[in-house]
């Protein structure tokens, strides 16, 4: 399983020697849930094997390794992620685990564009600030252009 590696890997949720504290961007129904995070050294719900929040992570930590900026509506990745490659071959098939990944993530950033595209902005600003970020797919802007 391709995300069986981030458990191992856990480099998205330390932050290493030198680098500043990364403050993770929350949407409001987050910040009622959990009020604010900030990575200094590593995540508080950082466990043993993994995230201790399964499926009440926030947005921004499972969208992870991908950036999404609203003003194109184009996916990016974080280039220091070491499943980049396997995902993005994965994306070819539709049923892979990136695939499925891929499409929860745009369901979820369409009911985030109606409730909350503030922070769609914010989170990708933040991103661009802290990751060095990656075009997903080569074509994006070429196959948006032609449409």
């Amino acid at each position: 399983m391709l995300f069986d590696h981030c458990s191992k890997c856990q480099s998205c949720c330390r932050i290493d020697d030198g680098f500043p504290p990364l403050e993770i961007t929350l949407n409001k129904a987050e910040k009622k849930r959990l009020g604010s995070l900030c990575v200094e050294t590593s995540c508080n719900y950082l466990g043993e094997n993994g995230c201790t929040l399964g499926h009440e992570k926030p947005f921004g930590c499972q969208l992870y390794p991908l950036s999404y900026d609203p003003s194109s509506q184009n996916f990016f990745f974080d280039a220091a992620c070491p499943l980049m490659m396997e995902y993005r071959e994965q994306l070819k098939q539709p049923s892979s685990e990136a695939s499925r990944h891929l499409s929860s993530m745009k369901m979820l950033i369409s009911k985030l564009q109606v409730d909350d595209p503030d922070f769609l902005v914010k989170n990708f600003s933040v991103d661009v600030d802290y990751f060095e970020i990656q075009p997903l797919l080569q074509t994006q802007n070429s196959k948006k252009n032609k449409s």
